[in-house]
């Protein structure tokens, strides 16, 4: 009797395990019931929108600022546009990603967590933040060989990085570098 009792527990409790381990994989899958599609998930349409970034960089360089853009985008909508404005403005934490940011407003949690941040260059440690703070899950980046930020934190965290190694990006910067490198220094956080 106790034999039989103990083999009926413990199938029970097999039965109860799997049931909570199919739960668990159900709600998973309702909360992102087709993970590999993502409406900004199409190379096309991160060159698309790239090009706010860049054209916002070059803007930057224009008014004799750091070139560097950035541009938030939500669900095909462009939501905000900006540039580096810390020589333009004195400003200490005005890079791109934060310029842009702040130009699309005030945005619920939800907003963030659907949009997509596109920048002409890998984002600093303050950006990287700025991106993680508001759970903005995917980073379109126009080049890192000029300057590598912190990708790999962006990526143990989850949010998708993609690198576009735009030449013209590449070579505006690398110019940019060599015309004024203690400029570029303080805005790196670096010493000359």
């Amino acid at each position: 009797m106790f034999a039989a009792s103990t083999k009926i527990f413990s199938i029970f409790k097999i039965i109860v395990i799997t049931n909570i381990f199919l739960v668990s994989i159900i709600h998973a899958a309702s909360q992102n019931p087709n993970p590999s599609s993502d409406k900004n998930d199409n190379p096309k349409a991160d060159k698309d929108f790239y090009q706010y970034a860049f054209d916002e960089a070059k803007k930057g360089l224009a008014e004799g600022g750091i070139p560097i853009g950035a541009a938030l985008v939500h669900n095909g909508k462009v939501l905000g546009v900006g540039h580096n404005k810390r020589v333009q403005e004195k400003s200490a934490i005005k890079h791109g990603e934060t310029d842009c940011i702040e130009n699309a407003g005030r945005q619920k949690a939800e907003v963030y967590k659907q949009s997509v941040l596109y920048t002409t260059l890998s984002p600093c440690d303050m950006c990287t933040g700025t991106i993680l703070l508001y759970k903005i899950p995917k980073v379109v980046i126009g080049e890192n060989q000029n300057f590598k930020g912190n990708e790999e934190l962006l990526k143990s965290r989850g949010v998708e990085v993609v690198v576009l190694q735009d030449a013209e990006t590449t070579q505006m910067m690398k110019k940019f570098i060599e015309e004024k490198p203690s400029l570029w220094n303080e805005d790196i956080g670096e010493k000359d």
